[in-house]
């Protein structure tokens, strides 16, 4: 997992979304409140990045979910070692 190329607007913390994003929203409907959609309509752009690290043993779950669930790889954790 390349941590150098994450998105800006990534919450500080152990998530993160990378450029591999594809945009396909999975993230999102797996753990709606640590992931959302960034559109940028002027450079055709649509990725996700993390909104807010999880608080707790649920969101920990569906954030672990959702990468485990990225066809992109486009998820990293910090804790993780690649």
């Amino acid at each position: 997992m390349n941590k150098t190329n994450r998105f800006r607007e990534n919450a500080p913390g152990k998530y993160y979304v990378n450029q591999n994003c594809i945009g396909c929203t999975l993230c999102s409907e797996i753990a709606s409140h640590n992931f959302r959609i960034n559109t940028n309509e002027e450079l055709d752009v649509i990725h996700s990045y993390v909104c807010r690290q999880p608080e707790g043993i649920r969101e920990e779950e569906l954030c672990a979910e959702a990468m485990a669930s990225c066809p992109a790889d486009a998820i990293g954790n910090e804790d993780i070692k690649s």
